[in-house]
C-alpha cells in the first residue's frame, strides 16, 4: 500500500466536500479529495439541480394550458419528447459536473477515486472500487484535518426496495424509464411536494399521502395551507394524517391486476392500503410509487470507530463545537448531511459549512453557520420559500408577535400570474421589533427570498425594510406592502 501526506483529506465530493476542498485550496492548502462516484454528489447529479431542470420543463408545459386557457393564445400541447427532455437535463448535469472538476483542478486539490475509510484521527486508506488484494489501495496522513462529508441517501421501506421503474426514491424517479399515468407519493416534505408537482404537470393522476396533519409540516402553517389548497386546485389528491398501511407490486400477469391496469393504462404497477385521517381506509392503485420519506446519513464503512468517533441514535455525526463544525476527536470535522440539526441537510447549508471548516483548517477567524437564516425552498408550483421562525415557533420561543399577510393577488403582478400565493412576515411586537421570519408562496418565490433572508440575518425592523422602495409591478413589492403595513404605514392594505 502506498504512503502519502497531505494537508487536509477531504471524504466525500458533494457540495459540503468540493466546496471545502476549493476553499481550503485557495487558502493555499494541500488538498486531497476523495470521492467514490462523481465529484458533485447527490445535489449535482441525481437531487437539486436535475430536479430543478426537470421542474422548469414542467413550468413549460404549464405555460402550454395557462397561455390557451386563460389568455387566449391557441396554443396546443402535442406532447412531451422524453428522450429530448431527458438530454437536455443531462447536458446541463454534465455541464456542471465539468465546471466542478475544472475548479478542482485548476485549485490544485488532488482528486483521488476510491472508497475512503478512517484507519485514525489523522489516517485514511483509499480503495479503488476495481482492484483486488492489495493493488489500488492507498493510505494518506493529513497534517491538519480530516473532513467527513459522505452525504446521505434516500430513506426505504422494508418490502418495498427501489426497482427504479414501479418503486423509485429521489434518487432514480426522474431517471425511471418514461412518463407514468399515475403515480402515488409517499411523503408530504418539499422533495415529495416537488415531485408529484412535476408529474402532475407532465399529465400524472398524483396522489400525495403525508402522515403528518399538514404537508412540509416544517414550515409556517399559513404556507402548508395556501400550498395545499394550491395543489388541490391543480387537480392533486392530497391526503394528510394518513397512513399507509402496506403497499405490494402487482403484476399484468396477474387477475388481480385489472384494477391497477384501469388506473394506468396497462402495466404492473403498486396497490396500497392508505388509512386517512377522516374516512374509510382506502387502496390507491398507481403505476409509480415514489417514496419521499427522508433521507439518512451515510457513514457504512467509514470506519468511524477507529478514529474515536460514533454517531448518534439516528445516525449522525455530531459535532462538538457547533461553531467550528469539529467533532470531539481534534482535527476531525464534518459538513453536509451527517451534521444532525440545527444543520438544515440543503446544498447551499453545505457550501456555508465548507467555507466554514477550510477556513478553521487553515487558521483563520470564520463566523459560525447562522442556521435560522439560511432559506428553504420548495420547488413545486407554486413554489414556497421561508427563512427564519414561523409565527408558531416564535410564539413558542416566548416572542410577543406582530405577523402579518399579504395576498399576491393584492398586487397587479400577482394578478397577471394568476397563481395566488402570499408573503407573511413574522416580526417582534413593537416600533423595533426584529422580523424574525419571512413567508412566501407563490410563482418564482425562490427568487425573492434573499431580500428576506438579510433581513432576518441583520436584525432588521419592519419600518427598516418599508423605507426601501420595490419596484412596481412585480411580485417583491408584495414584501415591501407587508412590511409598511407593519411599520404602520400600509398603503394598499391596513393592519
Amino acid at each position: 500500500m502506498s504512503e502519502n501526506s497531505t494537508d487536509v483529506i477531504v471524504i466525500g465530493g458533494g457540495t459540503g466536500g468540493y466546496s471545502t476542498a476549493l476553499r481550503a485550496a485557495h487558502l493555499g492548502l494541500d488538498v486531497t479529495l476523495v470521492e467514490r462516484d462523481l465529484v458533485g454528489g447527490t445535489c449535482l447529479h441525481r437531487g437539486c439541480v436535475p430536479s430543478k431542470a426537470m421542474l422548469h420543463a414542467a413550468e413549460l408545459v404549464d405555460g402550454v394550458a395557462e397561455a390557451r386557457e386563460r389568455w387566449g393564445v391557441k396554443a396546443t400541447l402535442e406532447g412531451v419528447d422524453w428522450p429530448a427532455l431527458t438530454a437536455t437535463r443531462d447536458d446541463i448535469v454534465s455541464r456542471n459536473h465539468r465546471g466542478v472538476e475544472g475548479q478542482l483542478s485548476r485549485a490544485g486539490v488532488t482528486v483521488v477515486r476510491g472508497t475512503a475509510t478512517l484507519t485514525g484521527p489523522r489516517g485514511v486508506r483509499v480503495t479503488d472500487a476495481g482492484s483486488t488484494g492489495g493493488a489500488g489501495v492507498q493510505g494518506w496522513t493529513a497534517r491538519r484535518g480530516i473532513v467527513l462529508a459522505t452525504g446521505s441517501r434516500p430513506r426505504t421501506l422494508p418490502g418495498l426496495e427501489p426497482d427504479g421503474q414501479h418503486v423509485v426514491t429521489s434518487d432514480d424517479a426522474l431517471f425511471a424509464p418514461g412518463l407514468p399515468k399515475s403515480v402515488l407519493v409517499l411523503g408530504g416534505g418539499a422533495i415529495g411536494v416537488e415531485y408529484a408537482s412535476f408529474h402532475r404537470s407532465m399529465g400524472a393522476e398524483v396522489t400525495l399521502v403525508e402522515a403528518a396533519e399538514r404537508l412540509l409540516p416544517l414550515e409556517d402553517e399559513d404556507v402548508s395551507r395556501q400550498l395545499t389548497r394550491a395543489l388541490k386546485k391543480r387537480g392533486i389528491t392530497v391526503l394528510t394524517g394518513a397512513r399507509m398501511l402496506d403497499a405490494h407490486r402487482v403484476d399484468a400477469r396477474r387477475a388481480d391486476a385489472r384494477r391497477v391496469d384501469a388506473a394506468t393504462g396497462g402495466g404492473p404497477g403498486i396497490e396500497a392500503r392508505v388509512r386517512p385521517a377522516r374516512g374509510a381506509e382506502t387502496v390507491i392503485a398507481a403505476e409509480r410509487l415514489l417514496v419521499a420519506v427522508g433521507r439518512v446519513p451515510v457513514t457504512d464503512g467509514l470506519g468511524l470507530a477507529a478514529a474515536g468517533l460514533t454517531t448518534d441514535a439516528r445516525g449522525y455525526v455530531p459535532p462538538a463545537d457547533l461553531s467550528t463544525l469539529s467533532t470531539a476527536v481534534p482535527g476531525l470535522h464534518v459538513v453536509g448531511d451527517l451534521l444532525p440539526p440545527p444543520s438544515l441537510g440543503l446544498a447551499h447549508a453545505s457550501f456555508a459549512e465548507g467555507l466554514l471548516v477550510a477556513e478553521t483548517l487553515a487558521g483563520l477567524p470564520s463566523r459560525p453557520v447562522d442556521y435560522a437564516a439560511v432559506p428553504r425552498v420548495t420547488y413545486s408550483s407554486p413554489q414556497t420559500a421561508s427563512v427564519g421562525l414561523s409565527e408558531a415557533e416564535a410564539r413558542a420561543a416566548g416572542y410577543e408577535v406582530a405577523a402579518n399577510v399579504m395576498p399576491l393577488t393584492a398586487t397587479a403582478k400577482g394578478m397577471v400570474h394568476g397563481q395566488g400565493g402570499m408573503v407573511k412576515a413574522v416580526a417582534e411586537r413593537g416600533a423595533q421589533g426584529r422580523v424574525l421570519g419571512v413567508h412566501l408562496v407563490g410563482p418564482h418565490v425562490s427568487e425573492m427570498i434573499a431580500e428576506s433572508q438579510l433581513a432576518v440575518a441583520w436584525d432588521a425592523s419592519p419600518a427598516d425594510i418599508a423605507q426601501h422602495v420595490h419596484p412596481h409591478p412585480t411580485l417583491s413589492e408584495a414584501v415591501g406592502e407587508t412590511f409598511l403595513t407593519l411599520a404602520g404605514r400600509g398603503l394598499h392594505q391596513h393592519a
